[in-house]
């Protein structure tokens, strides 16, 4: 008998032995039901929903997406430095590039989700041509989002920027007709944007949708202008420190959210306000 007690004692330690043992360590692919767990940072709103919504998707194919929300545009970059994330997704192109030159950031483009057209609100204002003269206009403390309201101000007539003038760098220095004397606030941290709005502050203020869609505003139709989605160089993409847009697990993740389901889900969702731009 007490033979037998010790043979199913050691049975059971070993079958324990064997699930912990299952439990500590992460494969890198699906085999056997395992999981490799990929850690992205995103923005709320559309980046982190988005990203929701390919989490089973992922799963499918053997990754489990841990999604760490940010506030604001600057730790994100540096939580991916840092290595407490594998990846990022809230930023623009042009937005990494600045960013890689002002820090010395190793970071490359995995590929590109989608676009978020920015918009131009008012209070007082029904139309960008109703601005009177030495209207203020507030806008972002992001230099990297500065070249695309300046463009759609030149687009709308408002402006005209120097001849030559990189439009993604371009800055308010850059102005050389400004025939209504326009004033632009450029200190303003870009999530603070949409109180300020509510608050009737200014004549006009720039948001970024991501901003708009998390305080409850419709970047399709409350703005009284939207930068044009087409040729637009400012596409949302997934970075990663450099040589790491080559691991399985990340090639993975960019083909879920270029797939038909998720391109689709934004169209639905999003009404245009945030439009799929896989590439």
């Amino acid at each position: 008998m007490k033979k037998w007690i010790s043979a199913l004692f050691a049975a059971v330690l070993v079958l324990a032995l064997a699930a912990c043992g299952g439990n500590n360590n992460a494969a890198n692919d699906n085999k056997d039901g395992k999981l490799t767990k990929l850690v992205v940072g995103a923005s709320n709103v559309p980046h982190a929903e988005i990203l929701e919504k390919a989490k089973p998707i992922l799963k499918e194919k053997g990754i489990d997406l841990k999604i760490i929300t940010f506030q604001d545009y600057v730790l994100p970059n540096k939580a991916l430095a840092d290595k407490e994330i594998d990846a990022n997704y809230f930023q623009h192109i042009p937005y990494l590039e600045e960013q890689k030159k002002e820090y010395g950031y190793d970071f490359v483009n995995a590929g590109g989700v989608h676009i978020e057209p920015i918009g131009i609100y008012s209070k007082k204002y029904k139309s960008l041509d109703e601005l009177p003269n030495g209207a203020t206009i507030i806008m972002s403390n992001s230099v990297a989002d500065h070249g695309r309201i300046l463009s759609m101000l030149q687009e709308k007539g408002l402006i005209k920027l120097k001849d030559g003038v990189d439009k993604t760098k371009a800055t308010v220095k850059d102005i050389v007709e400004n025939p209504k004397h326009l004033k632009f606030k450029t200190d303003v941290d870009p999530g603070l944007l949409p109180q300020i709005y509510k608050n009737g502050e200014g004549d006009a203020v720039v948001i970024n949708a991501n901003y708009a869609l998390d305080a409850g505003l419709d970047p399709a139709k409350d703005p009284i202008a939207v930068e044009s989605p087409k040729n637009n160089p400012y596409v949302n993409i997934i970075a990663v420190r450099k040589g790491d847009e080559n691991r399985k697990e990340i090639k993975t993740l960019v083909e879920v959210l270029h797939s038909k389901e998720i391109q689709d889900f934004i169209k639905k969702k999003y009404h245009g306000a945030v439009i799929p731009a896989a590439q």
